[in-house]
């Protein structure tokens, strides 16, 4: 009895420590922002236990304050990609609060070239998300071997899934390049940019990302652009909602100017492609019914 009593808490002892074994297997990386993270979910697949610090679309990500469960997860991350550009600027002093030789970051800014005062949105850029999949899909074959070829074909499966979008956005360069457009802010700029479009108003965009008072030039400047009708598009930051906002948004609403809302974190229930592909269908079906 004694002998089948011991054998039994062996194998509860075994099944407990095979759950930690198995996690560990797992590469750990932490985005701080959760298209990063799906991006990493899609290149490493069930080879990577992912955690998105920013992932509530609902939030604001520039009111985000770091908390100790933040910390913690970044102390036993092996991998962890974030924006840079001062767009998350928390993520530099909570690393270096966090040392740890054998951790790989990887910043979305340097790899394409932008820095400090740039625009920070850069995943709207279209050269952004590629080149994070591929330092993504590099790192985890060097540090998990064995799968390097999965982390290959799942880089060239996004790649794929992009280059649609792409031609999506290409598709509707070629249709409307040079129409004048504005935005509350400056998220959905080079997105815009690459879509050929005149973005109006750009120093008041700037000022109300920057939560700085716009001056009453920029202000009269940007409702002027709504009223006679020189914007055709308002670009608005549907994850915030104060008093400015609201007032364009009805003053373009009022001036029969097309509103399209984009956000800075992915949607609930969402992927990179599904979210960029809406956005791109939404601004491609508000030019077609002015033209209609």
């Amino acid at each position: 009895m004694r002998s089948l009593l011991f054998g039994a808490a062996l194998l509860a002892l075994g099944s407990v420590l095979a759950g930690p074994a198995l996690a560990a297997d797992k590469v750990k990386i932490v985005a701080a922002e959760n298209f990063y993270g799906d991006l990493a979910t899609q290149i490493g697949g069930d080879h990577v236990d992912v955690t998105s610090i920013l992932s509530n679309p609902d939030d604001d990500p520039h009111l985000f304050e770091s908390s100790p469960s933040t910390a913690k997860a970044l102390s036993s991350a092996g991998i962890v990609v974030y924006n840079g550009a001062d767009y998350d600027p928390w993520m530099d002093k909570l690393l270096s609060a966090s040392t740890n030789a054998d951790r790989k970051t990887i910043v979305a800014a340097d790899l394409i070239g932008r820095k400090s005062g740039d625009n920070p949105h850069l995943w709207y850029d279209p050269k952004t998300l590629p080149a994070v999949a591929a330092a993504l899909a590099d790192e985890l074959g060097k540090r998990d071997s064995a799968n390097a070829q999965t982390y290959k074909a799942n880089l060239a499966s996004f790649d794929a899934s992009f280059a649609a979008l792409t031609k999506q956005a290409e598709a509707l360069k070629a249709k409307y390049q040079g129409t004048p457009v504005t935005a509350t802010e400056p998220v959905f700029g080079y997105m815009a940019e690459a879509l050929g479009f005149k973005m109006l108003n750009y120093d008041f965009q700037v000022a109300i990302m920057n939560d700085t008072e716009p001056s009453p030039s920029q202000v009269a400047g940007f409702e002027k652009s709504l009223k006679d009708g020189s914007a055709k598009i308002l670009f608005y930051n549907s994850q915030v909602s104060d008093e400015t906002t609201k007032h364009l948004l009805q003053l373009a609403r009022d001036n029969k100017v097309a509103v399209v809302g984009v956000t800075e974190t992915e949607p609930a229930g969402k992927t990179i492609q599904t979210w960029f592909g809406g956005q791109l269908k939404e601004v491609g079906s508000a030019l077609d019914g002015l033209t209609q």
